[in-house]
């Protein structure tokens, strides 16, 4: 069974930075490409970041794009999130994933964390 746990989160001001954590266990981690996904209140939820098998690719959304950054330690089995710049719109629920193929959409995310809470004051 895959497990993926979250930690990091917690309350910032705004332009400062978090560094998100996901550990995986259950399946070979290094095999797999990994996602950070985040819901706020009364939104849909939404493609943050995602990352390669081996590291070597990285897709964002536009909303974070140049202020957020995915990584992995396969030999860790974690996956990171560092978090920079952030705005009170970043406030959310993020949460980790993974599956066997990268997408934008959480239908095409198998495996998933029970989040861990952002929240930016203004």
């Amino acid at each position: 069974q895959v497990q993926l746990v979250e930690s990091g989160g917690g309350l910032v001001q705004a332009g400062g930075s978090l560094r998100l954590s996901c550990a995986a266990s259950g399946r070979t981690f290094s095999g797999y490409p990994m996602g950070w996904f985040r819901q706020a209140p009364g939104k849909e939820r939404e493609f943050v970041a995602a990352i390669n098998w081996r590291g070597s690719s990285t897709s964002y959304a536009d909303s974070v794009k140049g202020r957020f950054t995915i990584s992995r330690d396969n030999a860790k089995n974690t996956v990171y999130l560092q978090m920079n710049s952030l705005k009170p719109e970043d406030t959310a629920v993020y949460y980790c994933a993974t599956s066997n193929v990268i997408g934008q959409t959480d239908k095409q995310w198998d495996y998933w964390g029970q989040g861990t809470q952002v929240t930016v004051s203004s």
